[in-house]
C-alpha cells in the first residue's frame, strides 16, 4: 500500500484513464462531487502519422467532422437545388478539399483549447500520458519528461477504440481509416471504402457529397445490428445517388502503383472471383478494437473479452475498485451520448450517494447518409425475435418531403414505420425513419418512446404541417393488412 499522507494512503481517489467523451464527463463529475481526480490521456499516432488533441474520437475524428463535412456535402446539394427555386447559380461550383479540412481543423482545435480550459476551471488535474497497471492501485504513465508511478483508491477505464486494419499485404502501408481522413491533406479522389457499417457509409455519402467517386465494399450485410430492411433502403437511396456497391467481396491485397495509384484485388467470398481496380484512396471502415493492450489489465487481474471489458450494471470490472465506461465496455452501443451520461452516472454513485444506474435500452441514433435514418428502440428483426412474429404489428408508410417537390428529388426511399405491440396497449417497441434531418425528427419521439409510447397516443397526436416528423402521426397502414403504404395526398 501507498505510504499514508495528508490526504489519505493513496495520490488521487480516482484516476480516469482516458480523454474521451465518458473519461471527461467521469472525471469532472467526479471532482464536482468532491473526489481528487486525475486524467490520463494519451493519443498514438495513426499509421500515417495523424494525431490529436484532447476530447478524444468524438470531438477530434468522431461525430464533430463527421457531421462537419456531411453538412458541407448537403450544401453542395442545397446550392444545386436552390436553382429550380430561383436561384442564379454557377454550374461550376466546387469544393475546396483543403479548405475545407482546414476549417474542420481550427473547430476542432477551438473544441480542444476550450477543453484543456474547463478542465483545469473545474480542478480536473490533466496529464498527457499512457498509464499501464502495476497493480490494482498503481499506474505507471509515460510521459515526455520521462516515467511517473501514481496511485489511486479507484480507476475508471475510459480508453474507447480505434479502426482496425485488415491483415492483407499493403492494409498498413497505404490505407487510411476514419482517424486520417478528417485532416487528409490531399483530395480523397476515387476512393475504396471498404466496410458497410455506419462509418463507411457516412464516409462513402460525403465524399459523393463532394464530388468524389467512392465504391462501397460490403463483406456480407449494410448496417449490421441494425433495422435490415432500413438498411437496404439506405444502400439503396445511396446506390440510387451514384455510389457503386460490391456485394459479398473481400480485399486480398494493396499494392502502390508507379503512378501513385492504388491497385486493390479483391475477392468474392462466394464464387471466389478475383477482380482488381485502382483507387485514389482505400478508406478501411471494418470495425473498431478495444485500446486495452497498452494497460497491462493483467497486473491489475481485470479480465478482458474480444478487445473489451465486461462489467456489470453498475459499470464495475471483476476488480472491485476499476471500473469502465464508453466504448471500451463490451455489449453496449458505442454512442458519445450514451458514453457521457454514463460517465457521470458512475461518478455520482462512486462519490455523490446517488444509486441512479445507466440505462442502455432505447437509445436514439442516427446514421447520417446522404439520405439519413435514425432509429429507436427495437428493429423489427428483434422485436419478432423477442415476442414472436404474431405479436408485433408494422406501422409503415412512404411519403414525401415538401422540400423536395420543386428540384424534383427523389422520394422513392423516404420511408418510416413504428414497430409496436399487436394487442392491447400497441405500445411502441421502436421507430424508424429514413430521410431529411433524421436526427432532429427523432430524438422527440426517443422521449416519447422512453415514457411509453402507444400507438393510440402518436395518432392522437396532431402533427405540424408540412414537416416530415408529422408523418409518424399519420401511420395508420400495417404491414400486415397488405395495403399500399405511399400517400395520396400530402394535405389529407
Amino acid at each position: 500500500m501507498a505510504p499514508v499522507t495528508e490526504n489519505g494512503p493513496y495520490d488521487y481517489d480516482l484516476i480516469v484513464i482516458g480523454g474521451g467523451s465518458a473519461g471527461l464527463a467521469c472525471a469532472k463529475e467526479a471532482v464536482a462531487c468532491g473526489a481528487r481526480v486525475v486524467c490520463l490521456d494519451y493519443v498514438k499516432p495513426t499509421p500515417l502519422g495523424t494525431k490529436w488533441g484532447v476530447g478524444g474520437t468524438c470531438v477530434n475524428v468522431g461525430c464533430i467532422p463527421k457531421k462537419l463535412m456531411h453538412q458541407a456535402s448537403l450544401l453542395g446539394e442545397a446550392v444545386h437545388e436552390a436553382a429550380a427555386y430561383g436561384w442564379n447559380v454557377n454550374e461550376k461550383i466546387k469544393p475546396d478539399w483543403n479548405k475545407l479540412v482546414s476549417s474542420v481543423q481550427n473547430h476542432i482545435k477551438s473544441v480542444n483549447w476550450v477543453t484543456r480550459v474547463d478542465l483545469r476551471d473545474k480542478k480536473v488535474e490533466y496529464i498527457n500520458g499512457l498509464g499501464s497497471f502495476l497493480d490494482p492501485h498503481t499506474m505507471t504513465i509515460k510521459m515526455k519528461s520521462g516515467d511517473r508511478k501514481i496511485t489511486s483508491q479507484t480507476f475508471v477505464i475510459a480508453v474507447g477504440g480505434r479502426p482496425r486494419y485488415p491483415d492483407i499485404p499493403g492494409a498498413v502501408e497505404y490505407g487510411i481509416t476514419s482517424d486520417d481522413l478528417f485532416s487528409l491533406n490531399r483530395e480523397p479522389g476515387k476512393t475504396l471504402v471498404v466496410g458497410a457499417g455506419y462509418i463507411g457509409l457516412e464516409c462513402a455519402g460525403f465524399l459523393k457529397g463532394l464530388g468524389y467517386e467512392p465504391t462501397v465494399m460490403v463483406r456480407s450485410i449494410v448496417l449490421r445490428g441494425f433495422d435490415q430492411q432500413m438498411a437496404g433502403l439506405v444502400a439503396d437511396s445511396m446506390e440510387e445517388r451514384g455510389i457503386p456497391f460490391l456485394y459479398q467481396y473481400v480485399p486480398l491485397s494493396v499494392e502502390k502503383l508507379s503512378s501513385g495509384k492504388l491497385l486493390v484485388k479483391y475477392e468474392h467470398s462466394q464464387s471466389g472471383e478475383v477482380r482488381s481496380d485502382t483507387f485514389d484512396t482505400v478508406l478501411w471502415a471494418i470495425g473498431r478494437k478495444g485500446l486495452v493492450d497498452d494497460l497491462n489489465l493483467a497486473n491489475a487481474g481485470v479480465h478482458t473479452f474480444k478487445d473489451k471489458i465486461q462489467v456489470d450494471s453498475y459499470e464495475a470490472t471483476n476488480v472491485p475498485n476499476i471500473y469502465a465506461v464508453g466504448d471500451i465496455i463490451y455489449g453496449k452501443p458505442e454512442l458519445t451520448p450514451v458514453a457521457v451520461l454514463a460517465g457521470r452516472l458512475l461518478a455520482r454513485r462512486l462519490y455523490g450517494e446517488s444509486t441512479q444506474r445507466m440505462d442502455y435500452t432505447d437509445v436514439a441514433t442516427t446514421v447520417f447518409t446522404p439520405l439519413e435514418y435514425a432509429c429507436v428502440g427495437l428493429s423489427e428483426e428483434d422485436a419478432v425475435k423477442e415476442f414472436g412474429a404474431d405479436e408485433i404489428e408494422v406501422f409503415h408508410g412512404y411519403y414525401k418531403p415538401t422540400e423536395f417537390f420543386i428540384p424534383q428529388k427523389s422520394v422513392r426511399h423516404c420511408y418510416l414505420k413504428a414497430v409496436a405491440e399487436r394487442h392491447g396497449e400497441q405500445r411502441v417497441y421502436g421507430l424508424h425513419y429514413l430521410g431529411p434531418v433524421a436526427g432532429e425528427v427523432i430524438q422527440g419521439f426517443a422521449a416519447a418512446l422512453k415514457s411509453g409510447l402507444t400507438i393510440k397516443t402518436l395518432m392522437n397526436t396532431v402533427g405540424i404541417h408540412p414537416t416530415t416528423a408529422e408523418e409518424f402521426t399519420r401511420l395508420n397502414i400495417t404491414k400486415r393488412s397488405g395495403l399500399d403504404p405511399t400517400p395520396a395526398s400530402c394535405c389529407s
